[in-house]
């Protein structure tokens, strides 16, 4: 939990614009729910509010990955510059191991999912790690840009 920043200049258009600029931020904060939601995120109890380029997001989930994976679709929305990350996750079972924490790593420039995996994990052919933890935003391997946040599991 916390804010998190992003490129406010990249990422998927999917902002939508009214009137004025209350109108505006409810539409952009319906518009991002929306997202999650279609990407089939599992978020219970899901709000979103936008303002002017700070998204909030509040729901409950199962696992810290989901709530990363939520963290980062909202995050790669062109527009979005800050998420105060308000997802709750739910307590494990107390026989449960804790979840291994993954790394948030942003694009750059020239860099391909091969690169970013031999440079955590010493081998470009794990890239299929990475493409794994960021699915559903994630839906082809060759197609990452800059300043897009991703996910980087630790090897397990």
């Amino acid at each position: 939990m916390g804010l998190f920043d992003f490129v406010k200049d990249a990422g998927e258009t999917i902002l939508k614009r009214g009137d004025d600029a209350a109108e505006t931020d409810r539409l952009r904060g319906e518009s991002i729910k929306g997202h999650i939601i279609g990407l089939g995120l599992a978020v219970r109890d899901l709000s979103v509010t936008y303002d002017d380029g700070l998204a909030t997001v509040t729901g409950v989930v199962s696992s810290a990955a989901d709530e990363q994976k939520i963290l980062v679709a909202v995050g790669n929305i062109y527009g979005v510059a800050r998420v105060d990350d308000r997802v709750t996750v739910e307590a494990p079972a107390a026989h449960a191991a804790p979840e291994p924490a993954a790394t948030l790593y942003t694009v750059k420039s020239g860099d391909t999912l091969g690169g970013i995996a031999k440079a955590h994990y010493g081998n470009a052919g794990k890239y299929p790690v990475i493409f794994e933890a960021n699915k559903p935003m994630l839906k082809d391997p060759n197609k990452i840009y800059p300043g897009q946040v991703l996910r980087i599991p630790p090897l397990g």
